[in-house]
């Protein structure tokens, strides 16, 4: 007796890989949102440590903490953007998958949610982001638990 695993038909794997390739998409734009997002706090405290220190700020059109929370806002604002695109887009995929959950869509939410608390409140950056750190080690240690798998 033979145990050969059974080949999946040309529409599964052609589900599997556009399902796929809609989880990568969202994870690079979660990727470009989080960049957009860190680099607009690091302008913000690097510009905050600078006037400490007492140097001199020239008022412009644009000060730093402005360009920052530009920066921070368009990152919140595309990643919240291609999580509907994505949810909008995979929808149809669901039921011939077996329900199957994204893990992309997951992180992005929780990405989005930590950024918008840190725009509203600057001082829990370093609780969220201990708190961030510790959920993707779950997440990559006992990724059964965040997915559903068929």
């Amino acid at each position: 007796m033979s145990s050969v695993a059974p080949v999946p038909d040309s529409n599964q794997m052609a589900l599997d890989r556009t399902w796929l390739a809609h989880e990568r998409t969202l994870m690079a734009w979660v990727r470009t949102a989080v960049s957009m997002i860190s680099f607009g706090f690091t302008i913000y405290k690097f510009f905050q440590f600078d006037a400490a220190k007492g140097a001199a700020v020239r008022r412009t059109l644009l000060t730093p903490r402005d360009f920052a929370l530009i920066m921070i806002t368009i990152g919140l604002g595309s990643l919240l953007a291609a999580t509907v695109s994505h949810r909008q887009q995979v929808r149809s995929l669901r039921a011939p998958l077996g329900g199957r959950r994204s893990l992309a869509e997951v992180i992005a939410y929780f990405v989005s949610i930590f950024g918008i608390l840190v725009l509203i409140l600057p001082r829990l950056l370093n609780y969220l982001i201990a708190i961030y750190l510790i959920f993707i080690g779950l997440v990559g240690l006992f990724p059964h638990m965040f997915t559903h798998t068929v």
